[in-house]
């Protein structure tokens, strides 16, 4: 009587995230989806890191080194090989990946508004004359002021959690939050949407980037290649040449978003000035079948538009905090 052979152990993958808790939702989402996407193939396990940025409390992110902060110790671990695989928010990621990485999927994406959170009004319009607005980003802090210039905003950093507790001690009046991450956390009511075209989000908002070395096997890129959704692909892709194009980093107010309009792509860019007293904004589409190549083109010429009706001089100052 001849025996089934029995199925051979599943493949450990060591799978490298921040270990706050929407980064380790976000981790826990992608080894899942590994798992399922192999067969049961592979196996992630779940190595956490503290990242410089996540030690930083008050300090503005831009005076020790800027948005690369919160990726760092993932990539030199990745790129000595005591990691197999990085699991990220695309936004936090800067423009250039270290040598021999590679973005190996772009998973769904979620909700890439921005939310309010308030205790005292519905929206950013209806807070007080003079009330706090409380954000750690200088994206949301001009968005708001071009707004409402009226407002004082005072500096929230943290997670989620340490933010929304912030707010609860009276610390600000209200602030913003990514919808993206409060749906992941299963928060997403606590905050109200505001639609893109009142707030443009940053470049990547809502998209996580699953990174591998390129020399990676064979088996484990492919099953990481199941992960990928072509939107989310296409998105990255032209929001993240915009903002290479413009040297975007914590230093400049810039937002960006790919628009699905059915049979074509239209991507929006904006700079604005620390106040929002300036805003430079512009947008192009490309066919929807468009190749990744012509996706990065499109943001590189919606970057150029700003470049020359900025004639060059983009606003520099501050930091995402």
């Amino acid at each position: 009587m001849t025996q089934t052979p029995l199925s051979s152990a599943p493949q450990r993958v060591r799978l490298g995230t921040r270990g706050s808790p929407l980064a380790l939702a976000q981790a826990h989402e992608v080894a899942a989806s590994l798992r399922a996407a192999s067969g049961g193939a592979f196996e992630a396990e779940i190595v956490t890191f503290t990242t410089t940025g996540d030690q930083l409390t008050t300090e503005r992110l831009i005076n020790s080194g800027g948005k690369g902060l919160f990726t760092r110790e993932l990539d030199d671990s990745l790129s000595r090989g005591d990691i197999d695989i990085a699991v990220h928010s695309l936004k936090d990621v800067p423009s250039l990946l270290p040598e021999g990485q590679f973005f190996a999927a772009f998973p769904a994406r979620e909700d890439p508004r921005d939310g309010f959170v308030s205790h005292i009004a519905a929206t950013l319009r209806d807070l007080p004359a003079g009330a706090r607005l409380g954000t750690a980003s200088l994206r949301r802090e001009a968005q708001a002021l071009a707004l409402r210039p009226d407002l004082e905003v005072v500096t929230f950093r943290g997670n989620v959690q340490t933010r929304m507790r912030k707010l609860e001690e009276g610390l600000a009046d209200a602030t913003f939050l990514a919808m993206a991450g409060l749906s992941r956390l299963g928060h997403a009511g606590k905050a109200r949407p505001i639609p893109l075209e009142d707030m443009l989000p940053a470049a990547a908002q809502g998209i996580i980037g699953v990174v591998a070395r390129e020399n990676a096997a064979a088996d484990l890129r492919a099953a990481l290649a199941r992960l990928n959704v072509a939107a989310s692909e296409a998105a990255a892709t032209a929001e993240r040449a915009f903002l290479a194009q413009l040297d975007g980093s914590c230093r400049t107010p810039i937002a960006a978003h790919l628009f699905d309009e059915g049979s074509t792509w239209r991507l929006t860019g904006e700079v604005l000035s620390p106040k929002g007293e300036q805003r430079w904004r512009a947008e192009a589409t490309c066919r929807k079948d468009a190749s990744l190549a012509r996706l990065a083109a499109l943001g590189r010429e919606v970057a150029g538009e700003i470049l020359e009706s900025a004639q060059g001089q983009l606003p520099v100052f501050g930091d995402e905090r």
